[in-house]
């Protein structure tokens, strides 16, 4: 069974590129384990003075959740159970590219842009940096 791992930034796009995965599956042999997941930036350092570990680490599971939602939904309706992941990370390219390692991915497949005008140019940069680190075929979709 192939894995692919699918980063998720809860933008519109990202519920495309899921979509894009679903219009495409019938080139897999069996369906695939799809990995939904979704990067969270850490919290400034003079926060975590306010509020303990279990706090942040509930925080960020909640906004990952929330971000992968839409994803998750497109990929339920049509059959699929999607394992979902939240990890933090300051730097979500490489996290990424660690975390498809780690699952022992066969494919990242991800959008090309994400949310407004500065997080095209965010997530642009992130599928680029993806590309350049990955040694797992990278697959974007716009």
């Amino acid at each position: 069974m192939s894995k692919i791992v699918l980063p998720v930034d809860g933008s519109d796009i990202s519920t495309r590129v899921a979509r894009a995965l679903l219009g495409r599956l019938d080139a897999y042999r069996t369906p695939p384990e799809i990995h939904l997941l979704n990067v969270q930036p850490p919290v400034r350092r003079d926060v975590g003075q306010f509020v303990d570990h279990d706090g942040l680490k509930d925080f960020h599971r909640e906004e990952g959740l929330k971000a992968l939602a839409d994803a998750r939904a497109c990929l339920e309706d049509a059959g699929l159970t999607p394992v979902l992941h939240v990890v933090v990370d300051d730097q979500p390219a490489a996290a990424i590219v660690r975390f498809a390692r780690e699952e022992a991915a066969d494919e990242i497949v991800m959008g090309s842009h994400g949310r407004g005008a500065v997080g095209r140019f965010l997530l642009g940069s992130v599928a680029s940096g993806v590309a350049r680190l990955s040694d797992i075929p990278v697959t974007l979709i716009k």
